[in-house]
């Protein structure tokens, strides 16, 4: 194990493999090192941990205390928001080009001078979930030109979300209500937000305690998750 300040984080080897969660240190760092093999990102995901990570560090993988999280019908659209919505100013489509929307979502925070956790190496990882059927995008497009999207894992019940970026204002507010009622109709139990923000409560996202995420993480996702695949 690795310390971190007062507490120790554990070093992954090449074993396919994970400490308990609630192992993590209060910040919610779990585990640094690994890889971001197909195998341990979907043992990452069903056990309640993700990768995040700079340019330049190791891979560090996370479960924070508490969990922000979304149940679908929870799911709150401002009025203004709706006026956009029916005013359909976006096509929205499921999975037609998830490296432009990952793309998007990596470039767009480097353009605000924020950095990026999306580094090469978990762009490629996440197309190649991609590629097997687990991992998926939402794009919101105005005059053929992809105004904004989003993208996560959908493991069983849940989808993980990851990241959403926007070129036109509310595109990705539209894509991720699209989603929302998407996933409401397929019988989807929980959004995982991973951590508090303002923008993602004001939808009606809410925090829990690590614990009781994991036991829903758990109930939600079978042994041998088939990939999901959206009829929008």
């Amino acid at each position: 194990m690795l310390s971190i300040g007062p507490m120790p984080v554990f070093t992954l080897s090449e074993r396919l493999s994970f400490p308990p969660p609630h192992l993590a240190i209060k910040e919610g760092l779990l585990a640094v090192g690994g890889d971001l093999s197909v195998q341990r990102l979907l043992l990452a995901y069903r056990s309640g941990i993700f990768p995040w990570y700079s340019e330049g560090e190791p891979i560090l993988w996370w479960c924070p205390d508490p969990r922000l999280v979304l149940y679908p019908d929870e799911l709150r659209i401002s009025r203004s928001l709706r006026k956009v919505i029916k005013r359909k100013s976006f096509h929205i489509t499921f999975d037609q080009d998830f490296e432009a929307v990952i793309t998007g979502c990596a470039e767009t925070k480097r353009a605000y001078g924020e950095g990026t956790w999306i580094t090469d190496e978990m762009r490629d990882a996440y197309c190649e979930l991609h590629r097997q059927g687990y991992a998926h995008s939402v794009e919101a497009w105005q005059d053929d030109r992809l105004a904004g999207g989003l993208y996560g894992v959908a493991l069983g019940r849940i989808f993980f979300g990851e990241s959403m970026f926007s070129r036109v204002s509310n595109a990705s507010k539209v894509a991720f209500v699209t989603l929302v009622e998407n996933l409401k109709k397929h019988k989807f139990s929980l959004i995982d937000c991973q951590v508090k923000t303002e923008h993602l409560m004001r939808f009606g996202a809410r925090e829990i305690p690590r614990k009781m995420f994991l036991v829903q993480v758990s109930d939600a996702i079978p042994v041998f998750p088939p990939p999901w695949h959206s009829d929008l």
